[in-house]
């Protein structure tokens, strides 16, 4: 015979494992929700992190093949010398060139010398970026006899200047606000003076700044053309014949006797005074020589 108790026991321990199974059943949801979440999360941030460390490596990338580069300012010479037939027609086509360049042509001398050959000086200036082209163009006008090409880094100097002229326009607005605040005249005075100072400096260092500007962005060219001289013919026979012979001799003698005019020319004063002294020392010489007459004496 069972006991009573039984079956009452029996469902507790029944709705004690139900109740333990729906728990351990929230409990395993729960921690599979947590889970999934914290994965997604660490999926996101390794996403992220993935993604900022490819940006960062592409921008690294970027950097690299596009690195940032310093401009340099060089200032640009070079002097030509050309030797052409027709000079005016090579100065027109010189013109030309530096025109279609983007540049212009300054100074120019033209001069011609004993024989009538003429010579022509111009300075041309041209874009730094058409420096090369010019240059070869000009040379290739005729025979190229002297060629001198210089490159000065003036980087440095263009970097400072800027730099100053910085501080300057600093410098200068700060003694404008002092005027602006200052209610002694003795004070006005006094700042007027320094703002007349310091904008000088700055009107210095600004022509500095337009001057290296203008040398670096524009190349100097100095070209010379000559006139080709005109070929003598050769002569068929170089040795001497006796026409030759004969012109060499009576040149020989020509001089010879313009030697000897020449020396009697520079003695004949010499020779007319000692002549003068010695007539006057024969006459002295020949009276005493001469005896008195018998009847000269009384």
């Amino acid at each position: 015979m069972r006991h009573p108790v039984q079956p009452a026991f029996a469902g507790l321990l029944l709705a004690a494992a139900l109740v333990l199974t729906g728990c351990s059943g929230n409990d395993s949801s729960d921690n599979g929700a947590t889970a999934s979440a914290g994965k997604a999360d660490v999926n996101s941030a390794a996403q992220d992190a993935a993604g900022s460390a490819g940006a960062k490596e592409s921008s690294g990338r970027g950097t690299d093949k596009a690195p940032t580069l310093t401009v340099n300012h060089i200032i640009r010479t070079a002097s030509l010398t050309v030797q052409v037939k027709d000079v005016p027609k090579a100065l027109d086509e010189a013109r030309t060139t530096a025109e279609n360049a983007g540049g212009y042509v300054g100074d120019e001398t033209t001069s011609r010398d004993s024989q009538g050959h003429e010579r022509t000086r111009v300075v041309l200036r041209v874009p730094t970026d058409r420096y090369d082209e010019v240059l070869s163009d000009l040379q290739g006008a005729g025979k190229l006899l002297d060629r001198t090409a210089k490159a000065q880094d003036v980087t440095d100097q263009v970097v400072d200047v800027e730099s100053r002229i910085k501080s300057q326009r600093a410098s200068v607005a700060r003694v404008r606000e002092l005027m602006g605040r200052a209610d002694k005249l003795s004070d006005v005075v006094t700042l007027e003076g320094e703002l007349s100072t310091r904008e000088s400096d700055l009107e210095a260092l600004l022509a500095q700044q337009a001057s290296l500007k203008d040398r670096t962005s524009l190349a100097t060219i100095t070209l010379s053309l000559t006139q080709t001289p005109v070929k003598k013919a050769a002569a068929k026979d170089d040795s001497p014949g006796f026409v030759d012979a004969l012109s060499g001799g009576w040149h020989v003698f020509v001089t010879m006797l313009r030697w000897i005019a020449l020396a009697l020319g520079a003695a004949l004063p010499f020779a007319a005074l000692a002549a003068l002294l010695a007539a006057l020392w024969w006459k002295l010489v020949r009276r005493r020589r001469t005896p008195a007459r018998p009847g000269s004496e009384t």
